[in-house]
């Protein structure tokens, strides 16, 4: 069984692009990245997906539920930390969590003293005096709690440290173990890379890529930054080029052999070859699929576009 189905599913906000026409499938029990710059329409799709906001066109279920009509039953199904930790003011930690269990007709129980333990959560303090990392806490065991079929998360781990970041994935990739589907929003590539085994892209509300983690990263260019004068006419597969004082900067796609042939025959002072950033492998997959970026007058070209505004 399908965990998500998506078929055309679209969000306008007035005349503003929301989502368009997403067609989207992850299998139960898959750990699944969801990546995109912000303001490119991940936490819109699911706020749909979720029942939170109507979707204008298209339709989408959960294990085989219409989100608008079968809501109420798949969110008992869900567990979901949103990006954003925000709690009534007032509650202490425990409380937050009891409420949070009683929602879905749960009793605070040994699986969310567990995960408090694990996260080093102190719930006796107050919501209020918690810090944005410690309230990313809570949200976590709240969605983790009640053993959830489907995990949906929000761009989960920012305000985490690098040690909570790490047990707060030992926890996931427990759960996915033990067939729990994942569903991974973030825009930190490395997350995706390091824990996912397949993935979609989205950019401007559109899926412009979906596939395994491996093929999506064997498919992504080198960021190759060169000091020194440096001609790039006999390269192919050239992009994003960004000249300055000292040298020159480019995504390359090519092969790494025929690069260092070309760069061996000019005066170089030092090179360096780098695994492109997110946001440039945003770039390569949306030039690519535009049959935009070659070399010519192509200084910073399509870098503007891949600035999100506010993620809606």
């Amino acid at each position: 069984m399908n965990a998500i189905e998506m078929k055309g599913l679209t969000k306008f906000y007035g005349r503003s692009r929301g989502i368009l026409g997403l067609d989207l499938t992850v299998s139960e029990g898959e750990f699944f990245g969801f990546i995109g710059p912000n303001g490119a329409g991940k936490s819109t799709t699911i706020r749909t997906l979720l029942g939170l906001i109507k979707g204008s066109k298209g339709s989408a279920s959960i294990f085989g539920k219409d989100i608008v009509k079968e809501k109420t039953s798949i969110l008992s199904q869900v567990g979901y930390m949103p990006s954003e930790a925000v709690f009534y003011p007032g509650m202490r930690v425990k409380e937050v969590i009891r409420l949070s269990a009683g929602l879905r007709k749960a009793s605070y129980g040994q699986e969310a003293d567990r995960l408090c333990r694990r996260l080093g959560l102190d719930v006796s303090k107050k919501v209020d005096e918690l810090s944005f990392g410690n309230r990313k806490k809570v949200s976590i065991v709240c969605a983790l709690q009640h053993d959830p079929r489907l995990c949906i998360l929000d761009e989960p781990t920012s305000g985490l440290d690098p040690l909570m970041q790490r047990e707060f994935f030992a926890i996931l990739k427990e759960r996915n173990a033990k067939g729990t589907t994942i569903f991974l929003s973030s825009h930190v590539l490395s997350e995706i890379q390091r824990n996912c085994t397949r993935a979609a892209i989205i950019r401007e509300g559109k899926l412009i890529a979906c596939d395994s983690v491996e093929a999506l990263s064997k498919t992504s260019a080198k960021r190759v930054h060169v000091q020194g004068d440096v001609s790039l006419s006999a390269l192919n597969d050239v992009r994003d080029v960004q000249r300055n004082e000292s040298g020159i900067s480019f995504l390359y796609g090519g092969d790494i052999k025929a690069l260092l042939q070309v760069l061996a025959d000019q005066e170089i002072n030092d090179l360096a070859i780098s695994e492109p950033d997110l946001e440039e492998i945003f770039l390569h997959y949306y030039l690519e699929n535009t049959g935009e970026g070659d070399i010519s007058g192509s200084k910073g070209s399509g870098r503007k576009d891949l600035d999100g505004g506010e993620e809606r």
